[in-house]
């Protein structure tokens, strides 16, 4: 518990074994479901605004990182994607 709180080290086995446990106990909708509702909690806490912050600051940082070319290539294989199952629905 080098970390300050209860429970084992984030990303140990043991934790990994808990996190194992819980979804065979509740099921995987219960992580999207504590998910939501986090998320809700922050949104009425901050704001939407909160959410297009940390979005761009998610962008300029993977911008910085990968490169503007970056985006063409994951835009690309997107439309790419999108014409593939186009029709099929």
């Amino acid at each position: 518990m080098a970390n300050g709180k209860r429970g084992p080290e984030p990303g140990s086995p043991r934790a990994k074994h808990g996190g194992e446990a819980v979804r065979e106990k509740y099921g995987s909708e219960f992580y999207a479901k504590i998910g939501k509702k986090g998320g809700d909690t922050v949104k009425e806490k901050r704001g939407p605004q909160f959410y297009a912050e940390i979005g761009k600051k998610g962008g300029e940082s993977t911008k910085r990182q990968q490169g503007s070319a970056f985006y063409s290539r994951i835009g690309r294989k997107g439309g790419e994607r999108g014409r593939s199952t186009k029709g099929k629905e």
